[in-house]
């Protein structure tokens, strides 16, 4: 079977055919390092590894966004519904601050991970809310980690390669 003539007839190039491998490669490991480690809600690991590993920013940036983005998020979910409560009113002004916090961190691009990780822990959290941010924030960060370190070995065998030519 000769695979260079079916990626060509299907329109796939060798770049989108490695950059879909170590996609793939990535998530698994991250997948299976968020298992090994019992995170409740694992698939946040794998989830944060695609949309860093396949954002349209700069990787770099795009980690840091969500990782401030998700601990202001998680942080802010667990003080309201644990000492305020969950009323749509409350839900509301809490989207509100995390704008504000993102803002004054000058983070403000992470304001969009942060009102999708206030909802998580304020509208669906089990439990202790502070349990269940902490574990968003853990299962987010491990993902990111993975990410990150995936796009590291890739730059250092790309840089190697060119070196070698």
């Amino acid at each position: 079977m000769n695979h260079p003539k079916i990626a060509k007839l299907l329109g796939i190039d060798r770049k989108a055919l490695i950059d879909s491998a170590r996609t793939a490669a990535a998530t698994l490991v991250s997948l299976l390092l968020a298992r090994a480690l019992k995170f409740p809600e694992y698939y946040w690991a794998p989830i944060s590894t695609v949309v860093i590993m396949q954002s349209s920013i700069q990787p770099l940036q795009g980690a840091w966004q969500r990782f401030v983005g998700t601990a202001l998020g998680a942080a802010l979910g667990a003080a309201i519904a644990t000492y305020v409560g969950r009323t749509a009113i409350v839900y509301a002004m809490g989207i509100f601050v995390c704008g504000i916090l993102a803002a004054a961190s000058r983070s403000w691009s992470a304001y969009r991970v942060a009102a999708i990780t206030f909802s998580i822990v304020v509208l669906i959290s089990r439990g202790p809310a502070w349990v269940f941010a902490w574990h968003r924030f853990l299962e987010v960060s491990l993902g990111i980690a993975v990410a990150l370190i995936a796009l590291l070995v890739s730059q250092r065998k790309k840089q190697k390669t060119i070196r070698q030519t």
